[in-house]
């Protein structure tokens, strides 16, 4: 049965979070605040609960959702080949608005969709979101819309999407603030030999760059710093924008100089998960 609790009553928080972690050890999914939009969340580690969050999203196993996770120290247990730029980015914005793709745990038993061997790993800087995340550990986590619908910016919006698909809904009011727009977060590649953006949100550029200077921007192509015997500079593909929960890992680029497409950016994917994560949440 389908349960709404509002988590602004202490008292109803915490009956919401035992009746969510219980949910989630059910394999069903459940729908709580997060500091971007409000996401629906299920057992990272779970096949069925997986395939139940796409279904109730009407999403693919080609969109497969981030994960979020209630400490930085989780990381390592994910990902492997973390590198130094990641990490700084990942001490200066978790929790926060970022989403770094990364290369998954090769040993951990899941199936999150079409990953290619990635994972899009998340700390979100949110009160409530962070007390479940403690009680059920690592969560794949979507925003709470159906596709091509806005993201839920309250349990009750995302019901009138989501309905009985979800077990419980977290109310925590407006995220983000009432009147703000739903900003999905940042998502950064940093599965190749430079970070990359591959979709732009609430960490904007400038700021990644204070902490690693070399980032790509959403739509940035590196050079080769050495051309081909013909002569032609070698150029990477261009970057396409990832959906807010897609969180393939893209091909790695190389080269110290960076030129922009003449082509506008392609315009932004609303956080309608794209992983994530969201991206989106």
């Amino acid at each position: 049965m389908t349960t709404t609790y509002n988590c602004t009553s202490d008292d109803e928080r915490a009956k919401g979070l035992e009746h969510a972690q219980r949910a989630i050890s059910e394999k069903k999914c459940v729908v709580f605040p997060t500091d971007t939009v409000y996401g629906i969340a299920a057992d990272a580690f779970s096949p069925q609960a997986v395939t139940m969050l796409l279904v109730s999203k009407g999403r693919s196993r080609t969109m497969p959702p981030p994960v979020l996770i209630p400490r930085i120290n989780a990381l390592d247990g994910l990902a492997t080949d973390v590198s130094a730029d990641a990490r700084k980015l990942a001490e200066a914005f978790w929790p926060g608005g970022l989403t770094l793709i990364l290369h998954a745990q090769p040993s951990l038993d899941w199936d999150l969709g079409e990953t290619k061997g990635t994972v899009a790993l998340r700390m979100p800087d949110d009160e409530i979101a962070q007390e479940l995340l403690t009680l059920t550990g690592p969560l794949a986590v979507s925003s709470a819309n159906r596709t091509g619908q806005a993201p839920g910016q309250t349990a009750a919006a995302a019901r009138e999407q989501l309905a009985d698909s979800v077990e419980v809904y977290l109310e925590g009011g407006f995220r983000p603030r009432e009147g703000e727009l739903a900003v999905p977060s940042t998502i950064v590649d940093a599965t190749g030999p430079r970070l990359r953006v591959v979709r732009n949100g609430a960490v904007s550029l400038d700021q990644l760059r204070e902490h690693v200077p070399d980032v790509l921007g959403l739509g940035e192509i590196p050079i080769a710093e050495e051309e081909p015997q013909q002569g032609t500079p070698v150029e990477a593909a261009p970057v396409a924008e990832t959906p807010a929960e897609a969180a393939p890992a893209a091909e790695a680029h190389s080269g110290s100089s960076v030129v922009k497409p003449e082509a506008p950016e392609a315009a932004e994917t609303p956080a309608a998960e794209a992983p994530a994560p969201d991206a989106r949440p």
